[in-house]
């Protein structure tokens, strides 16, 4: 049992080679590009975007270990200047030593984390190739990597586990935990792989580490351990599990029942376990078009100014500017014929393609376009006018 170990499960199972790795076929496969760099022996300074328990710290490890540099990893969430000065200290002390000593690569997990000042620092050892930077990010590092980083960092994109991974990173679980223990049969039904497969939302390493705490405490995996695993307050509120997913929700419905009690009452819940603040903020941002719209067009403005405000503020004094968005849009009035819109015309873009273009609303950028009609009979600020491909001129999307 993984209780007689001292590393946890999911650091047991990680494979030390592109071919044992599990998922983001798109870039370790034959020919991809990660595979192509392990393959060179030859890294770059790189941040991988996606969400967790895709693999984006085990990808770091193989490709240092595959083209002979150290992996050092560190935390944007406790680390800070003075940790990456003693890096940079140590790496060069080492090149003392012996000029043929490789940089190093730095592993910084949750990069967004770092403060403009803190990245800023980094800049000029990336620059200069003292370090070797591999960040991991679950948010959009378009917005949470200053420019300069990011102009010397090639971005990849990792992807959820698809559910046939899911699948293949249980079976494998199971043959280890067979192994360590000696037991010759620990099995899992369908019900309660599917339900580990709902719980884990393509993150395999809270799939992991729920079937180690389950398999810890009762022994098996049956769909009720599982469960009763659940209740220890660790994992009560997992960032990507199922109380995370019902506290969000509860959240949102509040705000759209135009309930401002229970709205601050899911947000305090949230802030409570740690929940991200620029995540909640985010699904503000969301509900101000999707479900205010244009009843109260100034929501989305709110809205944005509550996420600026978490992004500059952080925690915990952002949770006071997460509950003055959260009343103010769970009692604006509400109107989704906006969103409803959206998802009217999305539907007849898919089910149709792309319909002609009415011939005056096309650009008669050369003469030949001209003459065949091109921009013909436009009106700038026409009247009474429908402009929709001719096999949708009778729909009226928002209403």
């Amino acid at each position: 049992m993984s209780n007689l170990q001292s590393v946890p499960l999911a650091a047991r199972l990680r494979p030390n080679d592109l071919s044992e790795f599990i998922g983001q076929d798109h870039l370790v496969g034959e020919g991809k590009p990660l595979r192509v760099m392990s393959e060179m022996g030859s890294v770059t300074s790189m941040i991988f975007w996606g969400p967790p328990g895709v693999g984006k710290t085990t990808l770091a490890r193989i490709l240092a270990q595959k083209t002979g540099h150290d992996f050092v990893e560190l935390s944007a969430v406790s680390a800070g200047k003075g940790d990456v000065r003693k890096i940079v200290e140590e790496t060069r002390a080492q090149r003392q030593l012996s000029q043929s000593y490789n940089s190093p690569v730095l592993f910084l997990d949750e990069i967004h984390r770092f403060n403009k000042i803190q990245q800023d620092y980094l800049l000029p050892y990336v620059e200069d190739g003292t370090l070797i930077l591999i960040g991991a990010t679950t948010e959009n590092p378009s917005f949470q990597v200053i420019s300069p980083l990011l102009s010397r960092a090639r971005v990849y994109v990792l992807q959820s586990l698809k559910e046939e991974e899911m699948l293949l990173v249980i079976e494998r679980a199971l043959l280890l935990l067979k192994k360590e223990t000696g037991k010759k049969k620990i099995t899992i039904n369908k019900e309660a792989k599917d339900w580990l497969l709902r719980f884990a939302d393509g993150d395999a390493r809270q799939l992991l580490s729920i079937i180690e705490h389950t398999y810890d405490l009762y022994g098996d995996l049956k769909i009720e351990s599982l469960k009763n695993a659940l209740q220890s307050q660790h994992l009560r509120y997992d960032q990507h599990g199922e109380e995370h997913h019902n506290t969000i929700s509860a959240f949102i419905k509040s705000m759209r029942a135009s309930d401002p009690n229970a709205a601050v009452y899911y947000l305090s819940r949230m802030v409570a376990a740690g929940e991200d603040p620029l995540f909640i903020a985010r699904r503000m941002v969301i509900f101000a078009s999707e479900d205010i719209g244009m009843a109260q067009p100034t929501a989305l403005v709110v809205a944005n100014e509550v996420f600026r405000a978490c992004q500059t503020i952080g925690y915990p004094e952002c949770a006071i500017n997460l509950s003055h968005g959260a009343i103010y849009l769970a009692s604006a009035k509400k109107d989704r014929r906006a969103y409803d819109a959206l998802r009217a015309a999305q539907f007849d873009v898919q089910k149709l393609g792309n319909l002609p273009i009415p011939m005056e609303l096309r650009n008669p950028v050369t003469d030949l376009m001209k003459q065949q009609g091109y921009g013909k009979g436009y009106e700038m600020y026409p009247k009474g006018v429908n402009f929709l491909p001719d096999k949708l001129k009778k729909k009226k999307y928002f209403k």
